[in-house]
């Protein structure tokens, strides 16, 4: 009777033991899951946002033509005979620039110049004629029948001098035309042609295309959107803009913006524009290009550091402080940037405090130790 009921002490004994180990095992998880374990609230840097002003920048594509482009074509047809200029030569207006052979043209002028002599001298006789048979008309040797067709006579003479006049004059024009002279001052293009080389009006090439860059203008476009905007910023001054050269250097001058067309291409949606630059070193030259970069000052704009923003396929978000120190995670519409800043459209408002750093920790409704800096101290 002894050894069991032994036995069954230390059965009882162990069982009591095993269950004071759950019991503190127990409390101990509890404990652990109260806080012990828990990491604590994050410090997160937080801006008040404030609307203010803010400048934007817009940059556009651009091709450079000189004010005035002008293809040199013969007006005569002939073989080229004299090349005064070389290709890129910067030429003054009524300067020579070729020559075609111009014997047929000559000879041209000198027939012309007989048939004149030879029309004048045919109205010198009507008019003889006239004076000759009037006295006998008046004498009444001879009707009036015969003045009256003397003078026609000599109409017909007159006529046929006016007629040669012209012809001569003509001829000396296409002489005239032989020596190719420039239209305006400017720099000469690429010369396709060589001396011997036949020319003629219907040439679709030209002999060498002539261009005034004293101003250039830089020709772009504009979305629709960017054209409203800027009549809606335009003072009726002329918006002024800088052109950034092939080199990425800005262009000493700066220019003034115009409209290059009156409607939008339906196909594309945009606007034509030019900005027009003067040139006095003669630095940019037709066919180049450029980036027209246009700034506006806007006001009472709503600004967020780049940093701020989190950007997911496309879209853009910012964590804005909520009620019990909790974060919001806030989609916004973007309408631009400015410098560092994004300016901002929709989504937030004037008051609000978003987070500024630990951007890729945070997630919606985590609970952070706010601190309130500086907008102006995250740009130093």
């Amino acid at each position: 009777m002894f050894k069991p009921n032994y036995k069954a002490k230390q059965l009882l004994a162990g069982l009591y033991l095993l269950s004071a180990a759950a019991v503190f095992t127990s409390c101990g998880t509890k404990a652990d899951n109260g806080g012990y374990g828990e990491m604590p609230p994050q410090e997160t840097d937080f801006i008040t946002l404030n609307s203010g002003n803010a400048s934007v920048e817009t940059s556009y594509p651009g091709a450079i033509e000189g004010s005035v482009n002008v293809d040199v074509k013969a007006q005569v047809s002939g073989y080229l005979e004299s090349i005064y200029v070389k290709e890129g030569d910067y030429v003054q207006k009524g300067q020579s620039l070729f020559k075609i052979k111009g014997e047929v043209f000559n000879e041209q002028v000198n027939n012309s110049d007989a048939g004149l002599k030879s029309a004048l001298a045919a109205q010198a006789n009507a008019s003889l004629e006239i004076e000759k048979i009037r006295p006998l008309v008046e004498g009444k040797v001879v009707s009036d029948m015969q003045l009256r067709a003397a003078q026609a006579s000599y109409d017909a003479a007159t006529a046929q001098v006016a007629q040669a006049k012209a012809a001569l004059g003509s001829s000396k024009i296409n002489a005239g035309f032989a020596l190719i002279k420039a239209p305006v001052s400017g720099y000469i293009g690429r010369i396709p042609n060589r001396i011997g080389n036949l020319v003629m009006p219907s040439d679709e090439v030209p002999l060498t295309t002539l261009s005034d860059i004293n101003t250039v203008f830089v020709y772009f476009s504009m979305s629709e959107a960017d054209f409203i905007a800027f009549k809606k910023a335009d003072t009726g001054k002329g918006e002024t803009v800088e052109l950034i050269m092939a080199d990425g250097s800005t262009f000493a001058h700066k220019g003034k913006l115009e409209s290059a067309s009156g409607n939008i291409d339906r196909t594309t949606g945009s606007m034509s524009m030019k900005a027009i630059f003067p040139n006095p070193d003669k630095l940019l030259r037709s066919g180049g290009s450029g980036k027209i970069v246009i700034h506006r000052e806007l006001d009472a704009v709503l600004s967020l550091p780049m940093a701020a923003v989190k950007d997911i396929q496309d879209k853009f978000f910012v964590f804005r402080l909520a009620d019990s120190n909790k974060v919001a995670m806030t989609p916004i519409e973007i309408g631009g940037k400015s410098g560092r800043n994004y300016l901002v459209k929709s989504g937030v408002q004037t008051g609000d405090k978003i987070a500024v750093n630990r951007i890729d920790a945070l997630n919606e409704g985590m609970v952070v130790a706010p601190k309130t800096v500086a907008a102006d101290s995250l740009s130093q």
